[in-house]
């Protein structure tokens, strides 16, 4: 059973909103997301060629939306549609759909959620969303999170936009400034974090986000800040990580039941929060038999103090 203070602590971040049940990143997901009682919505933030934000998980375009059909000579040399070569007013006409395993295929990534090319979703503006936010919160009397990611800081550098600097002056004039905000900002590449917090001043609470080296999220080295030396640096600069589940377990050679990696112990030992990504009712990781099983053992075995889920209404009921 999970103890009363352990349901109280573990927020429930709806990752790219309810997308187990609706196209990621779109309004509708995160709107039902905070129906499900999600405690914080993410929102990943590209930069457009008007220097907007748009809330979407990549710096493409062709693997969730109809740029192909609607834009078909804008792409790049490699093949691929790029945010960052379109206005907003043209992001707006595209239509959004669910994931796609690669760009110009028609198999989705989760073949069981909303079905691929149904419906009539469409790319949010940062503004968008933080405006259906702090409706939502005024409306229902909830206060409900935000959670940013700046995502591929190098790359939008590279292309001549500071994509933190847009994102910090979009926060501040919707009120998210200090570290007693509702807002937590994340990301891959441990400089840019560091950048945030030394040449903005930024009193925000960051995470630092733990990818794989051998997976090109950042030039940032992963290995380095899960060791001892690279969490108590990380502790000077940002208030959490954001690690892979597969990070923080593994399974025993015996009978394959789950075992801690210690990371989560070593992070909180050096004062950071762990909200570890992604719980997913359709993709359980191995060695549980239910995602309630799941996630009673990352909460109550690891004592992590927030999670990532697709699915926040399977969490909330797992955790009450």
């Amino acid at each position: 059973m999970i103890s009363p203070e352990r349901r109280t602590r573990t927020l429930i971040i709806a990752h790219r909103g309810a997308s187990g049940y609706l196209p990621e990143h779109t309004l509708e997901a995160k709107a039902l997301a905070y129906a499900q009682g999600a405690d914080y919505l993410e929102q990943d933030v590209v930069a457009t060629r008007d220097d907007r934000l748009v809330v979407l998980h990549d710096i493409h375009l062709d693997r969730v939306t109809n740029v192909a059909e609607v834009f078909p000579r804008r792409h790049r040399a490699d093949g691929r549609y790029y945010v960052r070569d379109f206005d907003l007013d043209e992001l707006r006409r595209l239509a959004v759909w669910e994931r796609f395993t690669d760009a110009g295929s028609d198999l989705a990534v989760f073949s069981g959620r909303f079905p691929a090319r149904w419906g009539c979703f469409r790319i949010a503006a940062l503004d968008d969303e933080l405006q259906l936010v702090a409706g939502l919160n005024r409306s229902t009397g909830r206060q409900v999170g935000i959670y940013p990611e700046i995502k591929s800081p190098e790359w939008h550098h590279a292309e001549g936009v500071d994509s933190a600097r847009l994102l910090l002056e979009t926060l501040s004039r919707y009120g998210y400034e200090t570290a007693a905000d509702a807002a937590f900002i994340q990301c891959f590449h441990a400089a840019e974090l560091v950048r945030l917090r030394q040449e903005f001043d930024c009193r925000l609470r960051l995470v630092q986000l733990l990818g794989e080296n051998d997976r090109g999220e950042s030039s940032t080295d992963y290995d380095e800040l899960r060791s001892d030396a690279g969490l108590a640096r990380l502790a000077q600069t940002v208030q959490g990580i954001g690690p892979a589940l597969n990070q923080l377990y593994t399974l025993a050679p015996i009978d394959d039941e789950p075992v801690s990696t210690g990371l989560v112990a070593r992070a909180h030992a050096a004062g950071l929060a762990v909200h570890p990504y992604t719980f997913r009712a359709d993709a359980l990781g191995p060695g549980f038999a239910s995602f309630a099983d799941m996630v009673h053992w990352f909460a109550d075995t690891l004592r992590i103090d927030g999670l990532f889920t697709d699915f926040p209404d399977l969490a909330r009921a797992a955790l009450a």
